[in-house]
């Protein structure tokens, strides 16, 4: 993946990338109250040769003139039919309300799709109103079954 949203960088993964992105990570959940959870929730951004690209998903950094400014990544999941589990969809406030959160979910779901994918799981919290203001917006139907201690919300979206 390259890609150019206005003056934002969207690419692939790099080994170089994994303190900066772990970080981004970290501060977003941080600023809404949310824990970051190395060893469990967020292990998968320490490790995403393991998580991501061993598995047949896709982890995308967000530059914006040579910072990390967002992250968005999937992999495939047992649950559903052709499923992925879209994660880590962060942006750090200097990235946030210019529309890059609607095209970084566009470009991933479109991904997602060439790749024969069928349907989009996503865990959120209530508190990240813009990030389920966003989901709803996209179609994503409200399920149950939140596996993550942080999160309350468990969304759905099938192609």
């Amino acid at each position: 993946m390259r890609q150019f949203y206005r003056d934002f960088l969207i690419r692939d993964w790099q080994v170089g990338d994994r303190t900066a992105a772990s970080n981004l990570i970290r501060d977003v959940l941080l600023e809404y109250g949310l824990p970051w959870e190395c060893g469990c929730s967020d292990r998968d951004v320490i490790e995403v040769e393991e998580y991501y690209l061993n598995q047949g998903g896709e982890f995308w950094v967000v530059e914006y003139l040579g910072k990390i400014v967002g992250t968005g990544a999937y992999y495939p999941i047992e649950k559903g039919y052709k499923a992925v589990e879209l994660r880590k969809m962060y942006l750090l406030p200097e990235a946030r309300g210019q529309g890059l959160g609607r095209f970084l979910l566009q470009q991933l779901e479109m991904a997602i799709a060439a790749r024969g994918f069928q349907e989009i799981w996503l865990e959120t919290a209530t508190i990240l109103k813009e990030a389920v203001k966003l989901y709803e917006s996209y179609g994503y139907q409200i399920s149950t079954g939140v596996e993550t201690q942080r999160c309350d919300r468990l969304y759905i979206k099938k192609f």
